[in-house]
């Protein structure tokens, strides 16, 4: 029976050899944190927890390895209004919800695809759509600011 580690580094080596890219320590580090954790964080937070097991990665290989998990399908790439990038590693169909106060996101179970919810062609005008995301805005529980009254 395989670890949850080499589970990981099997799915990863497949996905690296499909796109022609090379396996490496670095991407399997970054690949196993993003996938063991629902705080969607950020290059920054991925370089700090990942530095902790493998002391000599840099911030700018993380940066390349989460861009290349996110081209190999394996990661999306979760840009918010202030321009900054967090990374989410289920692949599986969900939506997120964003706190507006501390920026917090957090992962909603969908009923299906997005399409369900509004009414928009495969193709517009010559444009193929290839997907539609969810968001979710207001304030989180510790947020709130009735919440914060009390």
């Amino acid at each position: 029976m395989l670890t949850q580690s080499e589970q990981s580094d099997a799915i990863l080596r497949e996905a690296m050899e499909r796109s022609g890219q090379r396996f490496t320590a670095q991407r399997a580090a970054v690949f196993r944190f993003l996938h063991t954790t629902d705080t969607h964080p950020t290059a920054d937070d991925v370089y700090r927890c990942v530095r902790a097991n493998l002391p000599g990665i840099s911030l700018g290989t993380v940066y390349k390895s989460l861009e290349t998990l996110v081209g190999c399908g394996l990661a999306r790439k979760l840009t918010g209004g202030n321009g900054s990038a967090r990374y989410d590693g289920r692949m599986d169909p969900h939506y997120h919800a964003r706190c507006l106060e501390c920026g917090r996101l957090r992962d909603v179970p969908g009923p299906g695809k997005p399409e369900s919810f509004v009414d928009i062609p495969v193709t517009m005008d010559g444009f193929a759509v290839t997907e539609l995301r969810l968001e979710v805005v207001g304030y989180c529980e510790g947020c709130r600011p009735d919440q914060r009254l009390a």
